[in-house]
C-alpha cells in the first residue's frame, strides 16, 4: 500500500471538525484533506458562511463521494458552541478529528497603547474559543475512546516579540492548554496535537493590520515565506500518523527563518 493510499484508509470515514475554514490555513487544510481521501467526512465552520459553501462546491466537483456539511461559526462567541454541536446531523455528529484553526492578531500596538477591545477580541477567538469548543467536542472521544485534537499555535507562542504581547499571549496559551490536555488524556487512545507555523502568507497581517495592504505586504517583503498549502500537508501529515503516534508539537518555518526575529530578507 502506498504512502497516500495508507494515509486514506486512516482518514477514511472519519469526522473532521475544522474551524476557520473560509480561508488561509483552513481553506488549504480542507483541500488537503479531501485529496487524501474523498471519503472523509468533513465539517467546515466559519463566520463567513459563502465562502464556505463556494468551498464545498468546489471539493464536491472535485472528489466524488465526499461528505460535507457547512455551518456559519464564530468561535468568539462561546455560547453558540452546544447549540451547533447539537444541532450537527446524525451522519457529522460523531466527531473524530477537531482542527482548532481559527484565530488572528489585531495591531501592533505597544503596552500602554492596546485597544481593550482588540486584546479581548484575541483571547475571545484564539484562547477561549478553541478551549471552551474542545471541552464541548471531548466528551464525544471520550465516550469512544479515540480521536485526535489538533490546535494551531505558533513561533510566536514561544519566542515573543515587541508589539506582539498578546497576541504572543494568546498563542503561548495554546501551548500550555495543549501541553496540560495530552497529559490529562495519557490513559486514553486521544491524541492531541499542535502545529506551530513561522511566517505564512495568508489574510493573517491584512486582517492584522487592518486592511493596510502595503503594511502587510512589508511583512514579507524580500523573503519566501510559507505558503497555507505548506502548513496544510503537515497538518494532514500529523493527522494520518498511526494512532499509537503522536506528533506532540510541529515548527514549521521556510527556509529563510529560524525565529521570532531571524528572517533573512532579500535587498
Amino acid at each position: 500500500m502506498s504512502y497516500g493510499q495508507q494515509a486514506g484508509e486512516r482518514l477514511a470515514d472519519k469526522v473532521v471538525l475544522l474551524t476557520g475554514a473560509s480561508a488561509g490555513i483552513g481553506y488549504a487544510t480542507a483541500k488537503e484533506l479531501a485529496q487524501v481521501t474523498s471519503k472523509v467526512k468533513l465539517i467546515l465552520t466559519a463566520r463567513r458562511k459563502e465562502k464556505l459553501d463556494q468551498l464545498a462546491k468546489v471539493l464536491t466537483s472535485e472528489h466524488s463521494g465526499i461528505r460535507i456539511h457547512v455551518a456559519e461559526l464564530d468561535v468568539s462567541n462561546l455560547d453558540s458552541f452546544e447549540p451547533f454541536l447539537k444541532g450537527l446531523p446524525e451522519e457529522f455528529a460523531d466527531i473524530d478529528v477537531l482542527i482548532n484553526n481559527a484565530g488572528l492578531a489585531l495591531g501592533r500596538e505597544s503596552v500602554g497603547e492596546i485597544d481593550r477591545k482588540d486584546m479581548i477580541t484575541m483571547f475571545q477567538t484564539n484562547v477561549f474559543g478553541t478551549i471552551e469548543l474542545t471541552q464541548q467536542v471531548l466528551p464525544i472521544m471520550k465516550k469512544k475512546n479515540s480521536g485526535t485534537i489538533l490546535n494551531l499555535g505558533s513561533i510566536a507562542g514561544k519566542d515573543y516579540y515587541a508589539q506582539g504581547s498578546i497576541y504572543c499571549q494568546t498563542k503561548s496559551s495554546i501551548h500550555v492548554f495543549s501541553d496540560v490536555l495530552r497529559k490529562e488524556l495519557i490513559s486514553t487512545r486521544i491524541r492531541v496535537m499542535e502545529v506551530q507555523p513561522g511566517n505564512v502568507r495568508t489574510e493573517f497581517s491584512n486582517v492584522r493590520y487592518r486592511g493596510d495592504a502595503q503594511k502587510a505586504d512589508d511583512v514579507y517583503k524580500g523573503t519566501e515565506p510559507l505558503t497555507a498549502d505548506d502548513v496544510a500537508e503537515l497538518i494532514v501529515f500529523n493527522l494520518t500518523r498511526r494512532e499509537n503516534t503522536v506528533i506532540a508539537e510541529s515548527l514549521i518555518f521556510a527556509n529563510n527563518q529560524a525565529s521570532s526575529h531571524h528572517i533573512y530578507r532579500k535587498e
